[in-house]
């Protein structure tokens, strides 16, 4: 059976590899900027979970039907 690697070629350009010295500290950090951006920018609930869309355009719907209706929420209290 041959294998459908050529082991005997030369590795080419690599990409899109990141070196995290410490991958904790660095979540920490993007939880942090990701919290300072919600306060600072007042950005509505969106609800957790995995959702997926068929295009772009129905997951820029959905957001902004999110983002509307948790904006509408914060006006009636």
């Amino acid at each position: 059976m041959k294998s459908p690697i050529n082991i005997e070629e030369p590795i080419g350009k690599t990409v899109g590899r990141r070196v995290i010295k410490d991958p904790t500290d660095y979540g920490m950090k993007l939880q942090e900027a990701g919290s300072q951006l919600q306060q600072t920018l007042d950005i509505a609930y969106i609800p957790r979970g995995v959702y997926r869309f068929k295009t772009h355009e129905e997951a820029d719907e959905w957001l902004m039907k999110m983002m509307s209706r948790a904006a509408a929420k914060r006006i009636k209290t």
